[in-house]
């Protein structure tokens, strides 16, 4: 039986984006939305999953995305306002979870809170709330050398929604990590996302099954080919087809259909279209 859902207003969009570095197209008319999509008694984020091969572009996208560098063309939106994103407006996480190592857990998300522009006052109040809602509060005076990994990733990701409060981007998260680890990353992606309605979480990777059992959206960065087969410069968001289809399912043999603990039945689409087969059980 499918769960109604209420599509909504626009979170961010992208719109003919192309970027060429030495005269090599590396993202070529790329157009993408990510809109608040709504269960009736129901508080979800979404977390959406940006696939491709390493070299195709998903580092630059990313970086476009974030306002961190300018397209060739085209141009990324924030909102149903539709302003134009700049550096600071969106949350970033790198893969490696920067944080100050001569400031406390707090004093990393107050600096986070003063560049965004919070009175004292107001950078205080939202931090100590990130501190609960992170389970850090017993953490607060620790530096981060005393943190474990995954304190760490929760104050990086708590200190990125000091400058962002819905939006953040990580660059592969999954990299480098085992099975177990994995599972622990995706259950906090999919915890932080249904913290809030409007929490949007956008996961750069090239790890198919963990993008896939995370994800309720999949973006697809690939070349097309010309009517001779040739492969056409510049990556783009790929539509759905059977082939992509088939090439996510298999995951090198494994399959990338697992129960989710967040949700029964998804809202999740494939490409910004409706799903041929849900993304979450």
């Amino acid at each position: 039986m499918p769960f109604e859902y209420e599509v909504k207003g626009t979170i961010l969009k992208a719109e003919h984006v192309s970027v060429a570095l030495s005269g090599v197209p590396i993202l070529r008319d790329v157009n993408l939305e990510v809109k608040d999509i709504v269960r009736p008694g129901k508080v979800e984020g979404q977390v959406v999953g940006l696939l491709g091969p390493s070299g195709m572009g998903k580092t630059t996208l990313f970086r476009v995305l974030a306002g961190l560098d300018s397209p060739d063309a085209g141009q990324v939106l924030l909102g149903d306002e539709g302003k134009p994103v700049e550096r600071g407006m969106v949350g970033v996480v790198a893969q490696n979870y920067p944080l100050f190592r001569h400031r406390t857990v707090l004093g990393n998300l107050l600096v986070a809170g003063a560049q965004s522009g919070l009175s004292g006052e107001q950078a205080k109040a939202r931090a100590m709330d990130y501190l609960r809602r992170f389970d850090l509060e017993g953490q607060a005076r620790h530096y981060p050398p005393q943190l474990s990994g995954g304190q760490r990733q929760r104050v990086a990701i708590a200190q990125q929604f000091m400058c962002s409060e819905n939006l953040l981007l990580l660059d592969e998260p999954f990299s480098g990590l085992d099975p177990l680890a994995v599972d622990r990353v995706a259950g906090l992606l999919e915890e932080v996302s249904c913290m809030d309605e409007l929490n949007t979480i956008i996961v750069v990777t090239h790890d198919i099954a963990a993008a896939l059992q995370v994800a309720d959206t999949i973006w697809l960065l690939g070349r097309d080919r010309d009517k001779e087969g040739k492969v056409i410069p510049g990556a783009r968001i790929q539509p759905a087809s059977r082939r992509c289809r088939r090439a996510c399912r298999s995951t090198n043999g494994r399959s990338s259909r697992r129960a989710s603990p967040r949700r029964s039945n998804p809202r999740a689409t494939w490409w910004g279209e409706p799903c041929a087969w849900p993304l979450r059980r």
